[in-house]
């Protein structure tokens, strides 16, 4: 029978979602934890691979298992694994279900702090220049992203995709002036390795003055790299959202 999972996850000690040969993953700390229980390996898939440091305020796995779970399966789950990982909810789908292919719509938000917070050091970045940045600017290179279709200068290299094609559905920076804190908001389809970080090291650039909203439309347009390329750090970006093919 094949579950699917609800789960949320910081990030910080982790080398992201994807197992590893020789550090910390999320989906490890999981199978290593599920194993321990149910006394037999288990294979989690997860929604999409987060980098080094990034957190998933919701996340979705599947897996398989046969026979009825142990009692009290879940708390046990939650109890036995560390205290950045949650799971959230576990339930039963279709046999050929799948967490990731499945999946229509993600949605990230990138998290930046005007003032220095030791309290938010792992989950947010602080961004000492904001008196020196034009947002309005910043806002306008994020809302010409929504024009093109084709992402490969917010691409990493030594990536093995087979299309930059991305759909976006909203590349957007809102201000929260109570909380001093500025966050960008990006939904796609799909995402190309590194692109949110990429783009996000785009828009900050552009505001400061670093690179013109021209050079950034000729990169998209040829479909090359910008001159000046910045991937920001990670511990601000969160995915926060996925979305099936039914909505959910």
């Amino acid at each position: 029978m094949r579950y699917f999972s609800e789960l949320a996850y910081r990030g910080t000690n982790y080398n992201g979602w994807q197992r590893q040969p020789n550090a910390p993953s999320v989906q490890q700390a999981i199978e290593e934890a599920m194993a321990t229980i149910l006394g037999s390996a288990i294979e989690v898939v997860g929604c999409g691979r987060t980098d080094t440091g990034v957190h998933a305020s919701q996340y979705f796995m599947h897996f398989d298992f046969e026979g009825p779970f142990p009692k009290e399966f879940h708390r046990r789950l939650n109890k036995l694994l560390p205290n950045d990982i949650a799971i959230r909810s576990i339930f039963e789908v279709v046999p050929d279900a799948h967490a990731r292919f499945d999946a229509v719509r993600r949605s990230y938000e990138y998290h930046i702090v005007l003032d220095k917070n030791p309290f938010g050091e792992d989950t947010t970045w602080h961004f000492p220049f904001f008196d020196k940045l034009d947002l309005e600017k910043t806002r306008a290179a994020a809302a010409l992203l929504l024009n093109y279709k084709e992402f490969q200068p917010f691409c990493k290299s030594n990536t093995d995709v087979h299309t930059m094609e991305c759909t976006l559905y909203r590349s957007e920076w809102v201000m929260d002036l109570a909380t001093r804190r500025l966050v960008f908001h990006i939904s796609a389809n799909r995402f190309l390795r590194g692109m949110v970080r990429l783009i996000v090291g785009m828009c900050l650039n552009v505001g400061l003055g670093k690179v013109g909203i021209d050079e950034v439309k000729q990169a998209l347009d040829q479909q090359v790299l910008l001159k000046k390329s910045w991937s920001v750090p990670p511990e601000g970006l969160f995915l926060t959202e996925v979305l099936y093919g039914n909505g959910s």
